[in-house]
């Protein structure tokens, strides 16, 4: 399967966006402010220890505290409360456990109070950004995830993902991560370090070590509400947790950011470091790729599906709701049953696209079309249930009900993705009253003389909406005579020619003018 990552850097951040065999099935967006991500490891304050809960309000610097819950505080949460307060007080001057005497787990069954009181000093990892108007989401049982392995401090425990089916290779990793891990830290072994040598899992955890070294340094002079330590950027991130040998590709619309990823690929996978590319079109790198397309396509209310059948997805302060439709989908020949367990097996494969591209959490009950046969059922069951299995967020899926119906729960750890679908009708700004849109070619012409002047004698590009684009470049304009188009036209009147670019992320009445580095003239 050929995989290719799209790295979209603008003003306000960076879009990534991940395509397998051309269809696009993940969505982030990272802003340049990225305070509270999943990862990040905070010096907080205990607000209000909250027995009837069981948990207690950290502030850490968010406008609304942090929630932790006791069964969030790890069975290390004594050993590492020690640590923090001999780090504090300078006793703790080196951040290795060799000589750290490691307390005994804290009882799994025991209460909040027992362990954090009121205006006490806590370490604490981001779990669960903010959503909506909650605060972020924390646990105590922090770790430093790095390429092949998870580093956990104040253990000894060596555990290997689920995923590696190998007997022998787990055996074999276990091996060696024992003959090389310091004392007092733990080692979850990750899927991708199957089959990897031993040079490769060390640099990782001295990659790692590193971190927590700077994690040691940085606790030493912090002050609450502070963070001690950042996980990577949102884009090294996704490289470290999901680059595999599927990757063909990273395309990069910055130059800067491009040489940033080879170096960060070569330092975590140097065979790969070549499939970075950065992208040179005129066209906008989303637009290049249809991304923009797809994006208007998939978060919709209606998601429409290859064979005619289209789903319906609603969004309640409760849950989500979608309901399968096999709209004009009919096939001569076929039977009720044979069409709705096709087009039911059709849609759970977008659903579990959709949930994933979407990040979509919390319950989720699906109303598939109804089938008869109990073996159709049990079929669109595991299926669907193997679809979800390809994404990384956990979830659980339970039989149909009497009804029908499919439910599901997915761990939510950032807000749900929104993207508007609707536009503002660009020309009445919603009054129902508009100009005329035919003079649009008039507005953008007599703007021609000015931004020739501020084009410094360089070539001009023109973005529009792809509707004006056809109309600028065909042969007779909007005018309806024969003769020569729009861009033609404008191509004499500038002296040179005038490249004319769609933009599907344009509403119909916008345009912009820009050089040939890509530099908006301002007009």
């Amino acid at each position: 399967m050929e995989v290719k990552l799209i790295i979209n850097s603008a003003q306000s951040g960076v879009d990534l966006a991940i395509l397998e065999e051309g269809v696009l099935t993940e969505l982030h967006k990272e802003k340049n402010d990225n305070s509270f991500s999943v990862g990040d490891i905070y010096l907080g304050k205990a607000r209000k220890v909250s027995p009837n809960l069981n948990a207690s309000f950290i502030n850490v610097g968010h406008e609304k505290d942090g929630f932790l819950h006791y069964h969030d505080l790890g069975p290390q949460f004594s050993s590492l409360s020690k640590f923090v307060k001999r780090v504090r007080s300078g006793k703790q001057k080196s951040p290795r456990l060799d000589n750290f005497k490691l307390e005994s787990d804290i009882n799994k069954n025991g209460k909040i109070n027992e362990q954090i009181s009121n205006n006490q000093h806590i370490i604490v990892q981001v779990a669960k950004e903010p959503i909506s108007n909650k605060g972020p989401r924390l646990t105590s049982e922090i770790t430093f995830a790095g390429r092949f392995i998870v580093l956990v401090p104040f253990s000894n425990r060596i555990s290997v993902s689920g995923r590696i089916k190998d007997r022998d290779e787990k055996q074999r990793l276990k091996r060696l991560i024992a003959s090389i891990k310091p004392k007092n830290f733990g080692v979850i072994i990750r899927t991708v370090a199957e089959n990897r040598k031993v040079a490769e899992l060390d640099k990782d955890l001295k990659d790692l070590l590193r971190r927590w070294g700077k994690f040691h340094r940085n606790l030493q002079r912090a002050q609450p509400p502070r963070r001690v330590l950042g996980e990577i950027n949102k884009t090294s991130a996704i490289l470290r947790d999901l680059l595999n040998n599927d990757f063909s590709s990273i395309h990069v619309n910055n130059k800067d950011l491009a040489l940033e990823i080879q170096n960060y690929l070569a330092s975590i996978a140097p065979d790969k470091a070549k499939i970075v590319k950065e992208h040179s079109s005129k066209r906008e790198i989303f637009e290049h790729f249809n991304i923009h397309k797809q994006i208007k396509a998939a978060f919709g209310k209606q998601v429409n599906l290859k064979n005619g059948g289209y789903l319906i997805i609603e969004h309640t302060e409760a849950m989500h709701v979608i309901d399968v439709n096999s709209g004009n989908r009919a096939i001569s020949g076929q039977n009720q049953e044979q069409n709705a367990i096709e087009t039911n097996l059709e849609s759970a494969k977008e659903i579990a696209r959709v949930l994933k591209l979407r990040d979509m959490g919390g319950l989720i009950v699906v109303d598939f079309i109804d089938m008869q046969k109990k073996e159709n059922q049990m079929k669109l069951y595991n299926q669907f249930k193997g679809f979800l299995r390809e994404d990384k967020a956990k979830s659980s899926v339970l039989r149909p009900s009497k009804f029908g119906l499919i439910e599901i729960t997915r761990e939510r750890v950032r807000p749900e993705t929104e993207i508007k679908t609707t536009e503002k009708c660009p020309s009445c700004q919603g009054t129902g009253e508009i100009q005329a849109s035919i003079l649009l070619t008039d507005e953008i012409e007599n703007k021609l003389d000015l931004v020739k002047n501020r084009a410094n004698g360089g070539e001009i590009a023109l973005c529009v909406h792809p509707y004006v684009a056809s109309y600028i470049t065909k042969k007779n304009g909007w005018k309806g005579l024969v003769g020569n188009s729009l861009k033609k036209e404008w191509s004499g009147k500038l002296g040179k020619k005038i490249d004319v670019r769609e933009m599907s992320s344009y509403n119909i009445m916008e345009y912009g003018f820009f050089t040939s580095e890509d530099e908006e003239i301002e007009i």
